[in-house]
This record gives structure tokens, sequence and C-alpha cells, in this order.
């Protein structure tokens, strides 16, 4: 530490002994380690994330191959094993995640994926597009019938987008520092990252990648221009965005003659006669001449998606696969490693997967990975039908969830300090639910914290979902004192946690019933006047077909009990020849009213079909399990365990498309071995809450008649 004057010291004394902080000149005196330029905000910590968590893997995608040859080889010269039914059984597996990418990356980066990231060569390119409008409205329009309904975030989207945002530039700032930091450390040697921003906080992030790479490490600052009409109201139209491009290390890739572009009109003669003219070679001898030219630091030619036709899937942050092909063509090369770890739509991921590259993709919101699931499987798709080849992929839940992440404490308190802010927030959460679903507080319990009607009442965490970890919690201690009905309350439950674990309870003589907790709870006045409806989680019935061998599944019935706004409300709200669509009790409803002041309801989901959009079949579930890997305290070292559960193998499935609005409800017939088998339907519905259930049938070889259990 540097001699500090006796005034100086004296000055430090006294504001320490009034309590007060020091001013800034201070902290530079104080310490030796500093920069010349740096960046500060309200509680800057260099401590960042290490929690390993387990990644369980849901569904396993991948459209069977027409060929069946086990011997092909992949892109690395490792063998590409298919089994009988053409379906990938061997090498990297792309993965789409669920989850909050802070602890996506953090397990990635200290967990056991991290080994096999390594052993593909690393990860060579990472492209984010971090939601950057501080006041962004992160609803989504979804198309009913004729009509447009836009659907909210849900509850865990709305209390990240709130401690991300909320406070603004700071906590942006805080959010974006402590991932890309980790994002850096995920990278190879040679790889880069390319990070997209507009005019509200890009002099923060470039700041922010300054400090994290080294402001040498920068390797362009890129302006993304786009045309098209504007509203001029005091300012020049804000026409471009910001991208920042930089190299973790020394080297990294950069095919400039992957990505050349067409001269304009003219510039070859012009550049030609100049070269003459001054005695030089003939312009079309030198080598640029032959594929165009590399595109400079500033792109003209290339607009959003919504410019190129059938592009656009009506997500609001959607970038155009030609923005991303050009940056993954640039930056990486077949069969290297990308990663997207705010992927939106997935058009990092389907451009990735056109262009031979491996990806990694995540997203905290259920939407975005429905809407990544539907166009990875399209793509599988056309790329079948264009006689080329594609990876399987398979989709991830973050399986385990520590305390203190779903209460959401400061972590700038002291130890003891966190406790009881721990106990206080826990405690105000509980009453509010326990309050809105007007239950009876209980005691004793460890996971139990109300009764109503004769059941005990189970609340899940307020900003993660419910866990197969937390259910099994609850089965325990029902066994224990002899329970044998409970309501389980959630805000969003785990991919794939029902129909087993239900059944697993009701087989231990436990009736278990889950329920989405409503976003109304938080409206006082809701809860004060008993309207707030806690909707049942939505259930399917299909029919199975069998016919000699081959089994199908026809979808006959799918309930919901979906609350958004209320007709009443609405009534109240909306102005003559105004209107609302609002979601009542499973049914969307458009409520409007016309010059005179009648209100009209007009319901809009005529049909249960309605409500679905998409469905798959499982033919073999319970083929395959579901295996983890979590460290052995003992041994400190990984080991594989089964979950109890199973990957839902998705094997056939129909849905909708921004072109096609059709459903097929019976599924192909599908060959089976012969025996008492398991099958499994998972239906998505509009908002992308995916339900589950399982069949039992009998397959007799060259039988006509199938039984059903």
């Amino acid at each position: 530490m540097p001699r500090l004057t006796d005034q100086e010291q004296q000055d430090i004394i006294r504001f320490l002994e009034a309590g007060k902080p020091l001013p800034d000149k201070y902290r530079f005196l104080l310490f030796d380690e500093k920069r010349e330029v740096e960046l500060v905000w309200n509680g800057k910590t260099n401590e960042i994330c290490n929690i390993v968590l387990p990644f369980q893997t849901i569904e396993h995608v991948d459209e069977p191959r027409a060929e069946t040859d086990t011997k092909r080889k992949d892109d690395q010269g490792l063998l590409f094993s298919l089994d009988e039914r053409g379906r990938q059984l061997k090498g990297w597996t792309n993965k789409l995640i669920w989850g909050d990418n802070k602890l996506i990356l953090s397990s990635l980066k200290n967990g056991p994926l991290h080994e096999e990231i390594e052993k593909q060569g690393g990860l060579k390119l990472i492209y984010i597009d971090p939601p950057f409008d501080v006041g962004a409205d992160f609803s989504m329009d979804i198309e009913i019938g004729g009509d447009t309904f836009t659907k909210k975030p849900n509850i865990l989207e709305e209390i990240a987008y709130r401690d991300t945002w909320g406070k603004g530039a700071e906590s942006f700032i805080a959010m974006i520092f402590e991932r890309v930091v980790l994002m850096r450390d995920l990278l190879a040697e040679d790889g880069s990252i390319y990070v997209h921003c507009d005019y509200r906080v890009n002099s923060f992030v470039r700041l922010v990648l300054d400090e994290i790479f080294g402001k040498g490490h920068l390797v362009n600052e890129i302006a993304w221009c786009t045309t098209g009409a504007s509203n001029v109201s005091g300012n020049f139209p804000r026409k471009h965005d910001t991208i920042y491009f930089y190299a973790k290390g020394t080297e990294w890739t950069f095919n400039k003659d992957a990505i050349r572009i067409p001269y304009a009109e003219g510039s070859i003669d012009r550049a030609n006669r100049n070269v003459i003219a001054k005695g030089g070679m003939d312009f079309d001898s030198i080598e640029l001449n032959e594929g165009g030219k590399v595109p400079e630091d500033y792109w003209l030619d290339i607009q959003r998606a919504t410019r190129y036709p059938g592009e656009s899937l009506g997500y609001p942050t959607q970038k155009s696969m030609k923005l991303l092909e050009r940056i993954i063509k640039a930056s990486s090369n077949e069969g290297d490693l990308v990663a997207d770890f705010f992927c939106g739509s997935g058009t990092t991921a389907a451009v990735a997967e056109k262009l031979g590259r491996k990806w990694i993709v995540s997203d905290l919101g259920k939407f975005a990975i429905h809407t990544t699931r539907k166009r990875m499987i399209g793509v599988q798709r056309q790329l079948k039908e264009d006689g080329k080849d594609y990876r399987a992929f398979e989709i991830l839940n973050l399986g385990k969830y520590e305390r203190q992440h779903y209460i959401g404490v400061n972590p700038d308190l002291r130890e003891e300090q966190q406790r009881k802010q721990i106990e206080e927030k826990e405690a105000a959460f509980l009453d509010l639910i326990l309050r809105a679903y007007r239950a009876e507080k209980t005691d004793g319990y460890t996971a139990f914290h109300g009764k109503k009607a004769g059941r005990l009442v189970a609340v899940g965490p307020v900003n993660l979902p419910v866990t197969r970890l937390f259910v099994e919690e609850i089965i325990l201690e029902c066994r224990k004192n002899h329970i044998t009905k409970v309501d389980i309350l959630g805000f969003e439950f785990e991919m794939g946690l029902f129909p087993n674990v239900l059944d697993e309870a009701r087989a231990k003589g436990i009736d278990i019933a889950p329920k989405y907790i409503p976003a109304e709870v938080f409206d006082k006045r809701a809860v004060e006047k008993n309207q707030v409806v806690f909707h049942d989680v939505s259930f399917i019935e299909v029919k199975p077909h069998v016919k000699k061998s081959s089994v199908a599944v026809e979808l006959t019935d799918f309930s919901v009990f979906y609350s958004q706004d209320s007709i009443a409300n609405a009534e109240e709200a909306i102005k003559k020849k105004g209107s609302r669509i609002v979601v009542e009790k499973g049914q969307i409803v458009k409520v409007s009213k016309d010059a005179k002041g009648i209100v009209n309801r007009e319901v809009l989901t005529e049909k249960w079909t309605d409500w679905i959009d998409y469905w798959a079949v499982d033919f073999d579930f319970e083929s395959k399990r579901e295996i983890v890997r979590v460290k052995n305290e003992a041994t400190d070292e990984w080991e594989e365990t089964w979950t109890g559960d199973f990957i839902f193998e998705n094997e056939w499935q129909s849905f909708r498309t921004k072109k096609d609005r059709t459903l097929e409800l019976t599924s192909v017939f599908h060959v089976c071995k012969p025996g008492r088998r398991k099958l499994a339907v998972k239906v998505v519905d509009i908002f992308g809450t995916d339900t589950m259930t399982i069949v039992e049938v009998t397959v007799r070889k060259n039988s006509k008649n199938g039984g059903k259990k």
C-alpha cells in the first residue's frame, strides 16, 4: 500500500468514525492495484458464480435418417453411430438448455460437461444478443384463429427481468459482467465472442468487454445497418445496432474467403483505371477480384428477419439468419462448437446446424425453448429432405437448485444478515401465497406450509420451477407422517416432471395435486376479494391403436385451466370501440365495446385443439434412463447416477407453424417389438407449457388387436 500523509490518514479515520463513505480518491490511494480506466457500478464485485448443478436430459430429438449405415464418420472422423431406426447413438449431441444462464454457464465451466466440451476442441465461438432495453416488454404475440393474443411473461421470467433490468443500467451491467466472465472462461484459447447491443447500453458493454478481455482484444466494432420506414421525431432515425467482436487470445479464426460479398457495381472498372493510370498491374489479376470483397465493419447488405419472406417467427428480438451466417462462417469452421446463451427463437442453433457446426444454446423462457425445439425439428426435416446429415439434440434442465437462489438474498450482507433476510423473505412469500389460496398456516412440518379442506399444502420456490427433488422431499414426509393428500403450488414445474412423479406417489398411496400459482397473487385487491384462481396442471387423453406389430396414438382431448386477466376487468377497462383479449378459466375470450358502450364477448378457443401448438410421441418410453453426473464428495470424482426418470425420445411429432396452422391428431403407425410397453405422449400448449401422459399397450406378434391398460 502506498504511504499516506498524516493529513490523509486523519481524513480516513474521521470518515470512518463518522460512518461516512470514503471519497473516491482514497480508493486509488489505498490500493496499488488499479486500472487507468475502470467501469464502476453499485455493488460491483469480482466474485463469480461457481455453483455446479447437474444437467438432466428431459427430451432427445432426432429425425430418423432413411439409411442405417452405422459406420459413417462424423466431422472429426469419429464413428457417427446410428441405431436400427436411423437415429444417432454416439457422438456429440447438441444441447438446448432451459434455465438461468448464470447457473448454466457456471455448471458448464465447473461441471462434468466441461470435459466433453474440451473433447470437441473447446468452445470456438459465442454469439449473444442479451435483451438490452431497460424498459423492455417481454410479452409474446400468439395467433388464435384470426386474432392475436398477447401472452405476458410468466412469473419466473418477470422476476428475472425485474432483477436484471428493474434497477436500470447498473443491474444490467452487473448481470452481463458476471455472465461474460464465465463465457470467457468457457471459450477455447483461439475462440471469439460477438456481443450484440444498441445505443441504450453499447457504451457500457464496450467497457465491460474491455475490462474482461482487455481492450487490445477488440477485433471489430461492427455497425449493423438496416433500412425501412421510421418515425422522425426530433432525432435522426436509429438504423443500426452495434456488434462487438472480441478474441480471447492472440490468435483467432477468421475465414475471410467464406464471407466475401460482390463488389459494388462499377468499382472494379474504377479500380482498373486507377491502377493502370499509375503504371501498375491490371486489377483483374489481383486475388480480391476472384470472390468479391471482405465486408467492412459496417454491414449494409443484411436486413432484419421480418424483411426476409418466411423467416420471421413473430419473436420480438429475432435476428436474421443471414446475420448469423456471416458471423458463424467468419469465426468458426465445420465441426466447431458454437454457443448462444440468450438464444430466443434459436437462430444461432438453426444456422449452426445448417453450416455443420455443433452447438449449445440456452434461454430462461420456456416459450423460447419450445420455439427453438420446433425450429430445429424443421431444420432436421429440411436437411433430411436435401440429403444432408444432421445431429440429434437434447433438451436439458438444471436438475437441482440451492435454497438461496430462489429466495434472492443480497450477497453483500454478512452471513447472519443473509440468514435473517432468507427467513423474512420466505415468511412473507409463504404468507402471501397461503392467503391467496385461502389455506390455513401449519407448523411442525418440513415440506408443508399450510392446510386446506383436509389436504396439506406445499408452496414451491418463488423464482425457480418445482423440481423432482422438491417433490421427492414431500413424498418422504408424507410416508413418515402417514399423509395421503397434498396440493403443491408452483409458478412453474420442471419440464418432464409429470406424470412420472405423480404415478410414483400414487403407488405409495399419496394423492398429489399440482396447481399453478397465478400472477394475480401479487394483486392485493384480487387477494382481498378472493378472486385469485389456482389452476390445475393440464391433462391429456389419448387412444392407442394397435395393428399387428404397429402402434399409433390418437390425441382425443386436452384440458387447460389458465387465467390471465379477467372478463370483468376487461369490460371495466376498455373504452368504446375498443377490445381486449383475455384468458379466463381455460377460455380465450375477446371482449369488445361498440360505439354505444354495449359489451360483446367472443370465445376464440372454440375447440380443445385450439390450445395445442405441438404434440409428440415416444413409442417405447422407459427404454432410456435419465443419467446425471454428480460429484462424490468423498472421492472428488464425477459419478453417474440414475434420477429415477426416463428420457422422452421424440419419435414422431405434429406442430403448427406460422405458415401451416393445421395439426394431425393421429400419429403414424410405428413398428414396435412384441410385448408390454409404455407410450409417452407430450403436448405443448400455445403458451409453451408442456404436459405429458403415459399409456400402456400390449403388442402381439402378428396380432390384430392390442390391449390398453
